[in-house]
């Protein structure tokens, strides 16, 4: 990636596959970036999840000459297996049972030359698996955008929505989907006026079977949940500052950036109580670990007004600014010397 004109004086160039006709990028990017979109036709109905990450990395890689940058960053094992030698940012680890999923990860952890987590945990993670170190540089937040959103946009949605629980990220075994869901049933037994609302769109792999247990679940506890889909970049900060609470139950994260934009808006946090959750959000956040203790902790937020832990979490989310990550990434661009 080359970095053009930006702030701090450098010139970028991002790359990415366009599918399904897409031109760009779901939100904005600096105008000063070029943006190199490699057009990615859709695939057969019957082709296979591991089918397609090949077409991907194929795809990519023949588009793609790493011969203009100084560096070559991947942000994902596509881009890392497409690329050649890279910079790579491991956000979190899996575990796939596809393999050619599984071997695009291993190889996307191991062939690059030099890497970045956002979380010391993940860091942890690779040195303990791997016997790799990587830079830890965390993620920034527009704070700005969370902390003042429109009056009238949020009592638009809570018009729409009355009281809610809000979760961002799609349907998922990732995201804890299932557990939340039964967290809800449970919380549905004091507090019946609560909705759970879900933001999010779908993602590259195939979750259409775990979608079906998700609303075969909730038929069963007889709950019905508001799945917005995707929700526009400009709608997106009101609907989260007019929650209730925010919940965040994710089974696996590199640092939890749709929670982090939660406490800029001010918003109740209950998250899953991982390693890298308790590191990235410490006092701002209650913790849980079973549905049960999900809806404990949900219901307490609903009933109590903690403003001490909300000012925690909005300083907090302001000192993680975008600014302060790029200027940590160009400094461990330049300690990479020539090979950079």
């Amino acid at each position: 990636m080359r970095f053009s004109q930006l702030p701090l004086g450098e010139d970028v160039t991002v790359w990415t596959l366009g599918r399904g006709g897409d031109a760009g990028f779901f939100r904005p990017v600096h105008p000063a970036v070029r943006i190199q979109v490699v057009p990615f036709p859709d695939g057969q109905p019957e082709e296979s999840v591991g089918a397609r990450i090949l077409r991907s990395i194929t795809t990519l890689r023949a588009a793609f000459d790493p011969t203009p940058y100084d560096v070559v960053h991947a942000q994902d094992c596509i881009s890392a297996n497409a690329a050649g030698p890279c910079v790579r940012t491991v956000h979190h680890l899996d575990h796939f049972t596809t393999p050619e999923l599984a071997a695009c990860h291993e190889r996307a952890i191991v062939e690059p030359y030099a890497h970045i987590c956002v979380s010391a945990a993940v860091a942890g993670e690779l040195a303990s698996g791997w016997g790799i170190e990587a830079q830890v540089i965390p993620n920034g937040v527009a704070y700005d955008r969370f902390a003042a959103t429109d009056p009238a946009a949020q009592a638009s949605w809570r018009s729409r929505l009355g009281p809610y629980v809000l979760t961002v990220g799609g349907i998922e075994p990732r995201k804890g989907s299932l557990d939340l869901l039964e967290a809800y049933a449970l919380l549905r037994a004091t507090r019946p006026d609560v909705r759970l609302v879900i933001a999010g769109g779908e993602t590259l792999f195939d979750y259409r079977d775990y979608r079906a247990r998700w609303e075969a679940k909730a038929a069963e506890l007889a709950v019905e949940p508001v799945v917005l889909g995707q929700v526009g970049e400009d709608e997106l900060p009101s609907l989260v500052a007019a929650a209730d609470v925010f919940a965040f139950p994710s089974l696996k994260e590199g640092f939890g950036l749709a929670a982090m934009e939660a406490l800029a808006a001010g918003v109740p946090l209950v998250v899953r109580d991982l390693p890298v959750l308790r590191e990235v959000f410490g006092e701002a956040a209650q913790f849980a670990s079973t549905p049960e203790d999900l809806a404990a902790e949900l219901g307490h937020a609903l009933a109590s007004e903690d403003l001490e832990r909300r000012s925690a979490g909005r300083a907090l989310a302001a000192r993680h600014t975008w600014d302060a990550a790029a200027r940590g990434h160009l400094v461990f661009y330049r300690s990479l010397g020539t090979r950079a």
